[in-house]
């Protein structure tokens, strides 16, 4: 370990400023979002404070703040093991970490899929129910889709979409094996159609929200389907555009020539979790717009 003469394989970290700057731009994005969706953006606001002057103020100075955080720490991160402070023990736990980060994120998506299940397989029984208010909420339910509610044709953009991300899971693989290999403009040609294709998938799903027809009234039940259905795909999306800068930091990593064969962790943590955004999609596309679409 640079700088110190340590006794041992771990590495403690120097004091930080990033968990707590992190923590204060969550807080504003919270805030900055709710205060967006809920209209509180007006100067006689006793928290127009929080919001700023435009309707994005607080919102845009929250996400900035996350943006600074996650350079910062992450850059300081990479220090780090540039000046060899991450031994083969630290390394292992960074493994670990990325595997409960991504079994962590399995979970997350669990939820939403166990939801749109209960609703797809269950909808008779939910239609039935006699509450006043769940009564008026379930109206509709008898069939799923719900009357009234439009759903995508799977055989169009869905399936473009899902060969687009097929094809970005073989190419970080290439990458990730031309840069075990040696072979650097494998590797990076690799990474460039990789970020390239996130892009296209990204670009194609905003094309697909922006022909939705989903009907969000209560009567016939479209709210429900509506929510099922945007919050499954629309958290993957989201995970997508992380899975896409995430790549491309590795490619400017790559670039700068700070992976080897031999230590390039960072390339392998990102490909392990783009083929997970990849599995995630083939599930959505099987069950959410060919089966029960």
């Amino acid at each position: 370990m640079a700088g110190h003469a340590a006794k041992h394989d771990y590495h403690l970290v120097d004091p930080s400023p990033w968990p707590f700057v992190g923590s204060l731009g969550a807080f504003l994005l919270a805030v900055g979002a709710v205060g967006n969706m809920k209209g509180l953006v007006g100067a006689d606001h006793p928290l127009a404070f929080m919001y700023g002057d435009g309707a994005f103020g607080g919102l845009l100075l929250g996400f900035a703040v996350v943006i600074y955080t996650m350079i910062g720490w992450w850059g300081d991160v990479i220090k780090e093991s540039r000046r060899g402070d991450h031994t083969p023990v630290v390394d292992l736990h960074l493994r670990y970490g990325m595997i409960m980060f991504i079994a962590s994120e399995v979970m997350f998506f669990v939820a939403w899929f166990w939801i749109f299940f209960e609703y797809a397989i269950f909808h008779e029984v939910r239609a039935g129910w006699d509450g006043a208010t769940l009564a008026a909420d379930f109206q509709g339910l008898g069939t799923w889709p719900p009357v009234g509610v439009e759903t995508f044709n799977p055989w169009h953009i869905p399936l473009m979409n899902t060969l687009i991300l097929l094809l970005s899971g073989t190419t970080v693989t290439w990458a990730h094996h031309a840069l075990q290999h040696g072979d650097r403009k494998g590797a990076t040609l690799g990474l460039i159609f990789t970020v390239i294709l996130g892009v296209c998938f990204t670009s194609l799903q905003v094309v697909e929200y922006m022909e939705a027809h989903f009907a969000f009234s209560i009567a016939d039940g479209g709210n429900l389907y509506g929510s099922a259905f945007f919050m499954a795909t629309g958290f993957h999306g989201a995970h997508v555009v992380i899975g896409t800068i995430f790549l491309a930091v590795c490619l400017f990593r790559l670039l700068a020539g700070q992976f080897t064969p031999e230590k390039h962790f960072g390339l392998e943590a990102a490909a392990w979790y783009w083929h997970f955004v990849d599995v995630v999609w083939l599930f959505l596309f099987a069950f959410v717009y060919v089966t029960f679409g």
